[in-house]
């Protein structure tokens, strides 16, 4: 399975948090899994630790995706335009990205964001109920 991580399941992820439900788990953990971290995740975190919203090193932000054994994912021309061509469920500049890049890669997103599903793009529970 390709698997797209919404920016808090990645953070989730990375420390353990148990917000991060079984089901999310497994499926990220799998080694069947194809787990992918979005070029729009970095920025937002970036943007979040630079206003003081987030503690996170984001300087050896390459290397922790690495070591998690995640894959780099770049924003490309085809994700931006149907980025801005998706109807105005919300305007998260960031999940609108997110979405556009699960819709065009063939890949479901590990989301919290039960929004995601309004757009026709497969998506994994992340949240423990």
């Amino acid at each position: 399975m390709r698997l797209l991580l919404d920016t808090h399941v990645l953070i989730w992820w990375l420390n353990d948090d148990e917000q991060l439900s079984s089901e999310a788990r497994k499926a990220i953990a799998d080694p069947g899994s194809e787990v992918f971290v979005s070029s729009a995740s970095v920025w937002e975190i970036a943007i979040k630790q630079a206003l003081g919203k987030l503690e996170f090193p984001v300087a050896r932000i390459s290397g922790i995706i690495e070591e998690a054994g995640f894959a780099p994912l770049g924003i490309e021309v085809a994700h931006a335009i149907l980025a801005g061509s998706l109807p105005r469920h919300h305007d998260d500049p960031f999940d609108r990205m997110l979405i556009a890049q699960a819709k065009t890669e063939g890949m479901a997103i590990v989301t919290a964001d039960a929004m995601f599903e309004r757009y026709g793009v497969p998506a994994l529970a992340a949240r423990n109920a």
